[in-house]
């Protein structure tokens, strides 16, 4: 690609990016992509096990199995040396956490908070969780992405019992925006925002991305998340490439991707094939399936495994990558993180992993598509009502 072709696609991103959610990007930082498991795991258990002041850490999903016996006594571990560990688990997608597991961290000094228990909320609140997952380690490295604290994301992706996902690493000053994430969520599960542990650092530079940290709250109204998306749906000029876990957009945001298609950009979605672990989630996004390939998106469905990242690239120079999915739930409902990222050599990577994510996934052909049968056309009609929290 042309040098001032790529600059002016990057620069051009980013001033709209901040102009129209007004959180100014930073430069000079490193992001490592990390994939599947045992990526992910290895460099977050390494991590907190290398922490000597700080360790925060929030996750949608913490269940069971060896890998969150290994993050409870590495958490519990620090705490014992005297690091300030605080965990924050959302009271819902954490309910299956094991009673010994807390036990131990809880004992060890590990601050531990639920954000919005299901059995002291009302209806309305419940319908709001807290999606994201960050990890901040002395307030210089932070990790983000969308792997849970669980067995299914142990692996390589290499069988049905492995998902597919996606994490990075970043250092550099995108490290106080995550750890902002982390403080929102805190607040509102804790007296204390912050004590003598805290050295507020100065995150000097390490790299060269330029990185804006994005945060949807669970609220009513537009949301920061659902601008960061429409800008770059309607900023991309050549290639558009969507990776998500659930894929139930409303009309709007699918108008968007046939909007792109019909004025020459590539528009491909890769999505969960037969393993997706919520089948209704996939009911309402086939339901637009048929409009879209109308429009000249790619459809691929991805075979081998549950697929969980949540990643977008665009014109070859700027990525999102974090906690939120391509559904009403991720841009209406939830809280969430994304990193807008303008990096070529991130964005190559990430490109790379979706060219080798799509020679293992079939593609959704229209004519095919059109012929579906009957019962699945009234599978998809069944979800309607319930799409908005999907």
């Amino acid at each position: 690609m042309d040098t001032a072709v790529r600059d002016r696609r990057s620069l051009r991103l980013r001033r709209r990016l901040e102009r129209l959610i007004g959180i100014a990007a930073t430069e000079g930082n490193t992001i490592r992509t990390l994939r599947n498991g045992d990526e992910i795991f290895g460099a977050m258990l390494a991590a907190i096990r290398d922490a000597e002041y700080t360790v925060d850490m929030m996750t949608f999903v913490y269940w069971r199995g060896e890998i969150a016996e290994k993050f409870a006594a590495a958490l519990a571990d620090r705490a014992r040396a005297g690091v300030r560990v605080r965990l924050l688990l959302d009271g819902f997608g954490s309910r299956l956490i094991e009673k010994d597991q807390l036990d131990l961290m809880v004992e060890a000094g590990v601050e531990v908070a639920w954000f919005r228990k299901p059995l002291y909320l009302s209806p309305l609140k419940q319908n709001h969780r807290c999606h994201r997952k960050v990890l901040v380690i002395d307030e210089r490295t932070a990790f983000t992405g969308g792997v849970g604290i669980a067995e299914e994301w142990c692996g390589d992706a290499r069988n049905e019992h492995e998902w597919r996902d996606t994490h990075v690493q970043v250092s550099g000053p995108a490290v106080d925006g995550l750890a902002a994430a982390f403080a929102q969520n805190w607040a509102e599960c804790h007296d204390e925002l912050f004590d003598s542990r805290d050295r507020f650092v100065n995150c000097e530079r390490q790299g060269e991305a330029v990185v804006q940290v994005v945060r949807g709250s669970a609220s009513f109204g537009w949301q920061d998340m659902q601008t960061l998306i429409r800008v770059v749906l309607e900023s991309a000029e050549e290639r558009l490439r969507l990776t998500t876990a659930y894929f139930a957009p409303d009309a709007f945001f699918t108008q968007l991707l046939c909007a792109a298609a019909k004025r020459g950009v590539e528009v491909e979605i890769l999505l969960p094939g037969p393993h997706t672990d919520k089948r209704v989630c996939q009911l309402a996004g086939q339901r637009y399936y048929e409009d879209l390939i109308a429009c000249g998106v790619k459809i691929y469905q991805y075979q081998p495994t549950m697929l969980h990242a949540k990643v977008i690239t665009v014109d070859r120079v700027a990525s999102l990558v974090g906690s939120t999915n391509f559904n009403r739930r991720s841009l209406d409902h939830d809280e969430e993180v994304m990193l807008a990222v303008m990096d070529c050599d991130f964005t190559a990577a990430l490109d790379g992993h979706f060219e080798e994510d799509k020679e293992k996934s079939v593609l959704i052909e229209r004519a095919r598509w059109k012929r579906r049968s009957i019962a699945q056309r009234a599978r998809e009609a069944a979800v309607v009502p319930i799409r908005r929290y999907l």
